[in-house]
C-alpha cells in the first residue's frame, strides 16, 4: 500500500494498476494477484489505505484532550491530504461501480468511523465540556455525528477552515 501511496502522490490516483504497481514492485502481475482478485479490490485497498495514512493519531497526544484541539487537527489533516493526494476526495467516491462500489463504501465507512470513535472519546474526556451539555435525548454520540458531518461537508467544499465548526462547539457544549 506504500508503493500505492506513492504512485498516487507522484502521478496521480489512475496511475495506479495492477501491472502498474507489479512493476513498481519489481514482482510479477501474478503475484500482485495473490493479494488482491481485482483492481476493484486494489482499488478499495488504496482507499482504505490513503483513509488510514491521512488519520494516522497525532505524535503529540494534548491534540486529543479537547475537542477544539482535535477538530483542528481534523481539519489540518485533511488539508495536508489534499496536498497529498490531491483529487483523492473527489476521486474515490466515483471510482467503484456495480458490486465494487459497496466494498469501498464499506471500506471507507470503516476509516471514517475510527474518526467518530476518536470524535467520541474526546467528547467523554474533554474537561472544559460543560456538565449538562449532553442528555439522553442529545448525546456525545449524536454530537459527534454532527461534527462529523460538518467536517464532511467542509471537505467536499474544499474547505479546510475549522472555525464554524469550532464556533458550533463552544456555542453548543462549552
Amino acid at each position: 500500500m506504500k508503493v500505492c501511496r506513492d504512485m498516487i502522490q507522484k502521478d496521480g490516483w489512475t496511475s495506479v494498476n495492477i501491472r502498474a504497481l507489479a512493476n513498481a514492485c519489481d514482482i510479477s502481475v501474478g503475484s500482485v494477484y495473490n493479494y488482491f482478485n481485482s483492481k476493484a479490490d486494489l482499488t478499495a485497498s488504496m482507499i482504505e489505505s490513503v483513509w488510514r495514512d491521512i488519520f494516522c493519531l497525532p505524535q503529540d497526544p494534548d491534540i486529543l484532550h479537547n475537542i477544539l484541539s482535535c477538530i483542528t487537527w481534523i481539519f489540518q489533516r485533511l488539508k495536508d491530504g489534499e496536498k497529498r493526494y490531491p483529487g483523492f476526495f473527489h476521486l474515490h467516491a466515483v471510482s467503484f461501480f456495480g458490486e465494487e462500489k459497496e466494498d469501498g463504501k464499506e471500506r471507507m465507512l470503516q476509516s471514517w468511523q475510527h474518526v467518530m470513535q476518536v470524535l467520541c472519546t474526546v467528547l467523554q474526556q474533554d474537561p472544559q465540556i460543560r456538565p449538562n451539555a449532553f442528555t439522553d435525548t442529545f448525546t456525545r454520540e449524536h454530537f459527534a455525528d454532527l461534527l462529523f458531518s460538518l467536517i464532511l461537508s467542509a471537505l467536499l467544499r474544499n474547505n479546510y477552515d475549522p472555525s464554524p465548526v469550532l464556533e458550533v462547539i463552544r456555542r453548543t457544549v462549552y
